[in-house]
């Protein structure tokens, strides 16, 4: 019997009934957990991972271990008939698909690649396009899956830092949930975002002197003292940044120009403030222009193409990257 036909059997005989909970995780909990990582949109990858989890079927291996289930180790085609067909009561899912409901999990890790070998599942595919070629979660993530609810997002923190591609996942998570408050598209919600994540992010080390935030004094005290504890002076001739931060260590200063409408770092910019740093001594400036959107940075510069050579470019909406404008 072809393996289509011999799940829509179980089901079936199951009464199209489907676990809410299997090793005591419900989708809604996958989904939290692939939420903190970027991934909770994917429904065709959350029921996969219901699919790994399920330690209730028999496995679907003619020759798979005694006692074996489903969450030993699965093909490609057990997962995609398992989601398609037992939890959902249709057709499989396209293998062709598998790219969205396996491989973004694979890729950080989540997702181990095993083989059914003489019996025994092993790890890796040694066999390229061999039928037996499976996957299973890996036991970090089934225990973050399982934790309480007091204790998930601190083991999922650990998990994720010791893989940078999974602490860029986590870290998109992060800032995709901070761009969704930047509904009002404000300057001074981009601006404080932009030292909020950017600058803690990529430029550690550095202490804000100064926020353009329109609100009250151009210059508060609190940025005066600052900057004369950083050796500068920042005059209303000069041109204003909208974020200006010092390293003492390097005693380098950073220009931030957050963009909603206008003010990109340019050369006039990058002159203006090399002036301030001469002046102040310092050992140098940088600059960085930072954007919503890359349809706004696409707006923006498919118009003035005005950021200036040697500066950067951030987008909060793609925010574990910064790209840097050579001329």
């Amino acid at each position: 019997m072809a393996l289509e036909d011999r799940v829509e059997e179980l089901r079936k005989q199951r009464g199209g009934k489907v676990p809410e909970v299997l090793q005591g995780v419900t989708k809604d909990r996958i989904k939290l957990v692939l939420g903190a990582i970027d991934l909770g949109g994917n429904s065709d990858l959350i029921d996969a991972v219901f699919a790994l989890l399920d330690d209730e079927t028999p496995s679907w291996f003619a020759n798979a271990p005694k006692d074996a289930t489903i969450s030993d180790g699965a093909t490609t085609a057990h997962v995609a008939c398992h989601v398609g067909i037992l939890q959902r009561g249709g057709r499989k899912l396209d293998r062709e698909g598998r790219d969205y409901w396996l491989k973004p999990l694979r890729q950080l890790g989540g997702i181990e690649a095993i083989q059914l070998n003489d019996g025994a599942f092993i790890a890796g595919h040694p066999t390229a396009k061999s039928p037996n070629n499976s996957y299973r979660l890996e036991e970090g993530l089934i225990a973050i899956l399982r934790a309480p609810d007091g204790d998930w997002k601190k083991m999922l923190s650990e998990w994720a830092s010791k893989d940078a591609a999974r602490e860029r996942q986590a870290f998109q998570a992060e800032m995709a949930e901070a761009a969704k408050a930047l509904v009002d598209r404000s300057h001074a919600d981009l601006i404080a975002t932009s030292v909020e994540h950017y600058a803690a992010r990529f430029l550690p080390g550095f202490q804000v002197l100064y926020i353009d935030d329109a609100d009250g004094d151009r210059i508060s005290q609190k940025e005066k003292d600052a900057m004369a504890e950083a050796g500068v002076e920042l005059t209303l001739e000069d041109a204003m940044p909208d974020a200006l931060l010092w390293n003492p260590e390097s005693d380098w200063l950073w220009v931030i120009e957050a963009v909603t409408s206008d003010g990109e770092v340019d050369l006039h910019k990058v002159n203006q403030m090399q002036k301030l740093a001469d002046r102040s001594k310092k050992a140098g400036v940088g600059f960085t222009t930072t954007y919503l959107t890359w349809k706004d940075a696409a707006a923006r510069q498919g118009k003035n193409q005005n950021v200036a050579p040697g500066t950067y470019i951030w987008i909060a909406g793609d925010p574990a990257k910064v790209l840097k404008v050579e001329g």
